[in-house]
């Protein structure tokens, strides 16, 4: 499914302790994260994870952000919390790059498109917490940096269903391949 000339990254999207935290009591959606990951590692792709953290006093937050000034006000959001960390279940190994970013897109103030670039990276597999949070504002984003794109539908989590099913079935298909992991994984042998 991928052309061989392509090189492939998958990026593991927000599954710190404090997002997979909002799912608890259901590990088994967990499952075709970890999939997803041995997948990619077995077949020599990539993996990147990114994370959502600040700095300590919080200098990269406009405090008048209506979203962003409360992350400030209730804290425990620094790069140093543990809501920030990767969650042990999808733990990266020694040379996974974990990229921090201080919006929700990917890109946004991280040095994601730097390491993409010097890996010669066109190719973006998308999984994470949460769909219509990070999933859909990474790929719009590298949509329009013109990078090929995959989605994980069964690796991506959000706390509405109907939202996770709208962008899945109408928006992504628009600019992504949209799949399950298994089929994913299916065209990598």
């Amino acid at each position: 499914m991928q052309n061989q000339s392509s090189k492939a990254a998958l990026l593991v999207l927000d599954m710190q302790n404090g997002m997979v935290s909002r799912f608890a009591g259901n590990e088994t959606m967990l499952r075709p994260n970890q999939k997803a990951i041995e997948s990619a590692r077995a077949h020599h792709i990539p993996v990147i994870f990114v994370r959502l953290g600040f700095s300590k006093g919080y200098p990269e937050i406009n405090q008048g952000h209506p979203t962003y000034a409360r992350v400030a006000e209730y804290g425990d959001m620094t790069i140093f919390d543990e809501a920030t960390q990767i969650h042990p279940s999808v733990q990266p190994l020694e040379n996974e790059p974990v990229v921090t970013k201080y919006r929700i897109s990917a890109f946004s103030g991280s040095n994601l498109e730097m390491i993409l670039k010097a890996q010669e990276i066109d190719t973006l597999i998308l999984s994470g917490i949460t769909t219509s949070g990070v999933v859909l504002s990474t790929l719009r984003e590298a949509a329009d940096k013109d990078y090929s794109l995959i989605v994980l539908r069964d690796a991506c989590h959000d706390g509405n269903p109907d939202i996770h099913h709208m962008l899945m079935e109408k928006l992504f298909p628009v600019q992504a391949k949209v799949m399950t992991v298994s089929t994913w994984a299916g065209t990598l042998d």
